[in-house]
């Protein structure tokens, strides 16, 4: 079983400082991220669930914290 701690991009924000907005942004594209596509349905927006594994948010912190 594979038991790597997940976040969600506001859980990142939050103990990060930054906005949520650009959590999500950051990991958008990084391979590792966990992506469900929620698509539209009528009368329901559609929407993404992202699940950040713990390895991949210490390796983007750290790339974005160096600049």
């Amino acid at each position: 079983m594979y038991d790597e701690l997940h976040y969600k991009p506001a859980q990142l924000a939050k103990l990060w400082g930054f906005n949520s907005d650009k959590v999500r942004d950051w990991f958008q594209d990084e391979p590792g991220v966990l992506i469900e596509d929620h698509p539209e349905k009528l009368h329901k927006r559609g929407y993404k669930s992202m699940r950040i594994p713990a390895s991949v948010a210490a390796r983007v912190y750290n790339r974005h914290i160096s600049k």
